[in-house]
């Protein structure tokens, strides 16, 4: 992204960027559709499904405190931030924001949750192109998009 806003700025444009960082974005993916999406967008099959299904399936978490304990609580969605798949699941989960993002013509970087949406312009056509940005924003974030299998 810096270098394609450098590449911009070489020939006098400008870029409107927008930082994307949704609010517990690891503790929101559902379980049976990243596995869908695994099967059907990304053609794994068989054992490695499998696989994936018991790494992020089956885990729960109970509270203890001043030697009382919570009920069990079983986690039916998230993945591991911390995990060294964590984050590249994430990215399979969210594939097809870069396809919204190419359907709009807008410039799309992403890592794990960490999204950037940016576009470059000439500067007298700032105001169409952050509006432009803006309404793609509205359009994939803030009306709650969901991954779709």
């Amino acid at each position: 992204m810096y270098n394609d806003i450098l590449l911009a700025a070489d020939v006098g444009d400008v870029s409107a960027v927008s930082l994307l960082d949704p609010t517990a974005a690891f503790d929101t993916v559902d379980h049976e559709l990243l596995l869908l999406r695994l099967e059907r967008q990304f053609g794994l099959r068989g054992v490695v499904v499998q696989w994936f299904c018991s790494y992020i399936s089956g885990r729960s978490f109970r509270v203890v405190y001043g030697g009382h304990s919570s009920s069990v609580v079983f986690i039916i969605c998230s993945i591991f931030q911390g995990s060294v798949l964590g984050p590249r699941l994430f990215i399979l989960y969210t594939v097809d924001l870069a396809d919204m993002a190419s359907a709009h013509d807008v410039n799309l970087h992403s890592y794990a949750d960490d999204t950037q949406l940016y576009l470059q312009c000439h500067p007298q056509d700032m105001t169409i192109t952050v509006h432009r940005l803006e309404s793609h924003v509205s359009q994939t974030w803030v009306t709650g998009w969901q991954p779709t299998g």
